[in-house]
């Protein structure tokens, strides 16, 4: 199959969505698929940039700043990103391609235009959503917008024009369906869970090396990725102060995102010198980073209703280090990682509960090692690109004999 696989972020980005997609392309073209990444990027001086990545096709073309930017701006720059991808796809020289399929990743959730024109210019084509956030209701859990305001309306209805642009919907966790209840069971779209995956880790030299820093020697919780909102990070600093006479515990936060420098002024201003920031670094080093920590920080916050399994997650278990989680109750990776017996979870807001889960932890190596053993045979066994890469095109083939959507 000639795929399209569209996506906001592809690497040098290292966000772990970026990873994922990469991760996926190179496991389609490994099964002998032809994939092509159509992903914005607005630092090009042209409208379009076609390279060759891995044996990849990945067209790179000209939109507006979506990220490190205010809402907006950002709002701005989702609105016009899918007209700016096609006025830039429609000059480039792979215009006139014919798609089998086009899988897209959400977020962002505004590609339905996009979808829609490349289907329309291939007749007979399938088109694949991975949804990974529903939005806008995570955006009413914490507190970002409000429900049934005209911007709620407003982002429902990008939301609809999504989704009706897709064949097959692919959610990250089972319990999403609930969420969805208008697409559950609808003639000509099929809705079905795709786990998050990630491809076994190619190592590099990591640039940090906690051996040489004030961390040194101490048990270290580890939390790697994006620095937002939905995080809620705050928490961890709440910890840290509690624990600031635990010579022995140290906490190691490693990313970027919009919260990231509010958290270091709160961080220095309280003195915590048993936390460490720094930068996000490559995707190649983050085995590397983990193979020096104990514990891998899995943030959400907890007001969130939705269901998600982050691919930091992913990376923690890969790793074999084990995940301590503190997340909203009802989620399923709560069952996942209880279950398989890979880490603890800290429901809810209890900063208490949250310390007593990170001293148990500390004080028991053993249990570390028996957590990070299961870890690792999940990662192999439920998230691998191989399983995800066969589902897509499985659903893709089933849907050919189904109607048509949008």
């Amino acid at each position: 199959m000639r795929v399209a696989l569209i996506t906001v972020a592809y690497p040098p980005l290292r966000y772990s969505a970026a990873v994922q997609m990469r991760d996926l392309a190179q496991e389609f073209l490994a099964q002998g698929h032809e994939p092509v990444v159509l992903t914005p990027d607005p630092t090009l001086p042209s409208s379009w940039e076609l390279e060759i990545v891995d044996g990849i096709q990945v067209l790179r073309l000209r939109a507006l700043r979506t990220r490190d930017v205010d809402y907006v701006r950002r709002t701005i720059g989702e609105f016009v990103l899918p007209w700016a991808m096609l006025h830039g796809f429609r000059a480039s020289p792979l215009a006139g391609t014919q798609w089998d399929a086009i899988v897209w990743y959400s977020p962002s959730i505004f590609f339905g235009p996009l979808v829609r024109a490349l289907k329309r210019s291939s007749p007979g084509s399938r088109s694949y959503l991975i949804l990974r956030d529903i939005f806008p209701e995570a955006a009413v859990d914490i507190g970002v917008m409000r429900r049934g305001g005209a911007v709620f309306r407003m982002f429902k209805l990008i939301e609809k024009q999504q989704h009706t642009a897709a064949d097959v919907i692919g959610i990250q966790a089972p319990s999403n369906r609930a969420f969805l209840p208008q697409l559950d069971g609808r003639p000509g779209v099929r809705l079905e869970v795709l786990w998050n995956w990630l491809s076994p880790a190619t190592t590099a030299a990591c640039r940090i090396d906690v051996s040489q820093t004030p961390l040194a020697g101490r048990t270290i919780f580890v939390y790697a990725g994006n620095m937002g909102v939905a995080q809620s990070l705050d928490i961890v600093l709440d910890l840290a102060e509690r624990l600031r006479d635990r010579t022995d515990i140290g906490f190691l936060l490693v990313g970027r995102g919009s919260e990231d420098h509010r958290l270091r002024i709160n961080a220095a201003q309280r003195k915590l010198e048993n936390v460490l920031f720094h930068d996000e670094i490559n995707p190649e080093e983050v085995p590397g980073l983990l193979a020096q920590c104990h514990v891998g920080l899995l943030m959400l916050d907890t007001r969130h209703r939705t269901h998600n399994i982050p691919g930091k997650f992913l990376a923690y278990i890969q790793g074999s280090i084990p995940v301590l989680a503190r997340i909203n109750e009802n989620n399923d990776l709560v069952g996942l990682i209880e279950s398989e017996g890979v880490g603890r979870v800290v429901k809810g807001e209890s900063v208490e509960a949250f310390q007593e889960a990170v001293a148990a932890m500390a004080a028991d190596p053993v249990g570390r090692g028996s957590m990070a053993n299961r870890g690792g045979l999940l990662s192999e066994k439920l998230f691998s690109s191989k399983s995800a890469v066969r589902q897509i095109v499985h659903s893709l083939t089933d849907a050919w004999d189904k109607p048509h959507a949008g």
